[in-house]
């Protein structure tokens, strides 16, 4: 066992027994590499990555392969979902050599840190065009050797590229404004794939950032090819088999351009922002699908991915048995011999057949709609609807027998923010009270466990130990989801804690020139310090604390958030109209500040029916701008949250009071007037 072993993340311990002399990130590799004189070896990956599985089994374990590496670097194995940092900054170095990147990512270092040449996968005998592992290992080391100087120029030059502390980039705030937002729009539409759903070719991945700013540039203009848009990729992405038919929850892309064969592994964060996507497609449309889909998403999490804490895990991977995808697919006599007169419900509704539509076994999809497939079935859309729970429930239950895939079961706090924000909004808008638990659990956990007494997060926790000053993102999404489960509970310290996250990453995160740096001035110091501005798989750390700021600001008044928010956006406005596709986070708050936030007081008992029909109108429809504070009675002074100051009910009755920029219009008590009031 290598020093691997004393870590807590899955992916690092899947490396604790290679005979490859592993080091964590840290000091004592470095202080190694300095003293022997040795280049670093830096290899990034993640548990569900498949190609790193693929590469660890060919060279890591591979004993002649080990001994060269051990021989000739210092090597150092780092899990990129817990260090995005380290991730980012050496990812930057490899595209911009390579013009290309991914993982697992193979970056060679000089001892202090900065790379000099660099890749993805290497394989462990020449093939594809690649060549072997070992080759690349004795050229880099010949070239560190014996040429020293051109190593040393190509790692300045390089590092010097990678600096990101002035941009030089960006307008000024008049360019925030709804044509922005209109040019965007068409813009993303441009790629939009009319027959499959989505943007783009193979691979294909969900971009619900993306689909989320269009559902929000339908609410702000009436633009129907918006809704269009997002709702066929919708429907086309739940019927495919990136979603898991029998198990609720989405894998990560799509191999091809139809949606039908994805890379197995599932991911919390895109099933954090696509059960939101869905929740607001139902909010909009009133269409049942949409509603059980999210649900599926949010049953599939509580049921699958939540700890006994409240914490929920982080991913499972694609393979199990070392075979990609076996976990989910099925044989069509499989089907037949488990559920006999009912086996052709299923091969008709999933399309079924004898040779498969991958690898000779079946990923379920659904092909045709449910009342062309009761058609041929002889059967009603109810009769087919029933008949397919009984045949999920046997075939769910026939599953947890085989071998589960393995389960990353890391908690971050960026990717827990981010399901808390969907769980909480989904309490509230569906009714749910398990919803609501869950939802306060996980609050409870994070800020029990990630929070430090200073008021500081934490990045990662596994088995009651937490480690790793957190990241910009994890802040952004923290702050994300305090304020969505106030929304949902109006208990203050949600709000109050998410209002001393934000303080704290304008004290420690922001850039000179506007925007936020990922890491804080405590952070430990890289070779340059990351900033990442575009959305990824996941929101932009700086579009993240733009939209948590703008909302603060409407609770508060605070004009310090209004103007940081403004500062962080102002950087992109020029990208986001080239580049709408790589910024959908950042024009969904580009969006609250067009469209304006609507600011809704309510003074009344949360217990009480007429208090909860007020909130009922503010909260059943799709409204992206709007947020919430309560009051249980009267409010004569000043309160903790600004927006409620000197609220009181009107003829004792719940009172609503919908204002901008806190400019109130007439408080009103009845659920007309109310809905009245928001209308745009």
């Amino acid at each position: 066992m290598n020093r691997l072993q004393y870590e807590t993340s899955p992916y690092l311990l899947q490396h604790a027994d290679n005979p490859v002399d592993w080091y964590a990130w840290g000091d004592e590799a470095f202080e190694k590499s300095r003293n022997e004189d040795k280049p670093i070896l830096l290899s990034v990956g993640y548990s569900a990555c498949h190609w790193c599985h693929v590469m660890a089994h060919e060279s890591f374990e591979h004993e002649p392969t080990a001994k060269m590496m051990n021989e000739l670097y210092v090597n150092i194995k780092v899990d990129r979902e817990e260090r995005p940092d380290v991730d980012d900054v050496y990812m930057q170095a490899v595209q911009a050599m390579t013009r290309s990147g991914g993982w697992p990512m193979t970056v060679f270092l000089l001892p202090d840190g900065r790379p000099f040449y660099g890749g993805t996968y290497y394989p462990l005998e020449p093939r594809f065009g690649m060549p072997a592992f070992r080759q690349i290992l004795e050229g880099v080391s010949e070239a560190f050797k014996n040429r020293r100087a051109e190593v040393e120029q190509a790692a300045t030059s390089l590092t010097q590229s990678l600096d990101r502390d002035l941009l030089g980039i960006g307008g000024d705030d008049s360019a925030l404004n709804a044509d922005l937002l209109d040019a965007a729009a068409k813009g993303l539409l441009q790629n939009f794939d009319s027959e499959n759903g989505g943007f783009g070719g193979a691979p294909k991945f969900p971009n619900p950032m993306n689909l989320e700013f269009l559902l929000r540039s339908h609410a702000r203009t009436g633009d129907t090819e918006a809704l269009e848009a997002v709702t066929f990729t919708l429907t086309k992405m739940a019927r495919g088999g990136i979603y898991d038919q029998i198990g609720g929850g989405f894998h990560r892309y799509s191999v091809d351009a139809i949606w039908l064969v994805p890379h197995f592994e599932k991911m919390l964060y895109d099933n954090a922002q696509l059960s939101r996507v869905y929740l607001h497609a139902w909010q909009i449309t009133g269409d049942e699908f949409f509603k059980r889909i999210a649900e599926e998403i949010y049953d599939y999490i509580l049921r699958e991915m939540t700890d006994s804490s409240g914490g929920f895990y982080s991913t499972t991977d694609a393979d199990s048995e070392g075979v990609e995808g076996k976990f989910f697919v099925w044989d069509k006599e499989e089907l037949e011999e488990l559920l006999g007169d009912d086996a052709e419900i299923a091969i008709e509704y999933w399309g079924v057949s004898s040779h498969g539509n991958f690898e000779e076994s079946n990923i379920l999809n659904v092909p045709s709609d449910e009342l062309v497939a009761a058609r041929r079935l002889g059967l009603s859309v109810d009769e087919l609807r029933a008949k397919l729970a009984a045949i999920k429930d046997k075939l769910y239950a026939t599953r947890t027998h085989r071998i589960h895939p393995g389960l990353d079961d890391k908690i971050l706090t960026a990717w827990n923010g981010m399901m808390l924000a969907s769980l909480a909004e989904a309490a509230r808008v569906l009714n749910r009270a398990d919803y609501r638990e869950a939802a306060v659990r996980n609050g409870d956990f994070l800020l029990q466990e990630l929070m430090t007494e200073d008021g500081r997060l934490l990045r990662t926790h596994k088995k009651g130990a937490s480690k790793i000053n957190a990241y910009l993102e994890d802040y952004g999404n923290l702050i994300d989801g305090l304020l969505e489960l106030y929304q949902t509970t109006f208990d203050e310290r949600w709000f109050i804690t998410a209002r001393k996250l934000a303080d704290y990453v304008l004290e420690h995160f922001s850039a000179s020139e506007g925007g936020f740096f990922d890491t804080s001035d405590e952070h430990e110091t890289l070779i340059v310090r990351p900033r990442n501005l575009q959305d990824n798989a996941t929101p932009s750390g700086n579009a993240l604390m733009a939209r948590g700021l703008i909302r603060l600001a409407a609770y508060t008044g605070d004009s310090r958030y209004d103007e940081a928010a403004r500062r962080a956006l102002r950087l992109l406005s020029e990208a986001m109209r080239q580049y709408p596709q790589a910024f959908g986070e950042s024009l969904n708050a580009v969006d609250m500040l067009a469209g304006e936030q609507d600011e809704v007081a309510i003074v009344g008992d949360p217990a009480n029916e007429s208090t909860l029909d007020l909130l009922k109108v503010v909260r059943e429809p799709y409204r992206p701008n709007v947020i919430t504070a309560l009051a249980k009675s009267d409010v004569a002074d000043e309160h903790i949250i600004p927006l409620l100051s000197y609220r009181t009910m009107r003829s004792g009755k719940p009172t609503v009071y919908v204002c901008r920029n806190f400019a109130c219009k007439m408080p009103v008590t009845t659920v007309e007037e109310t809905r009245e009031l928001l209308k745009k």
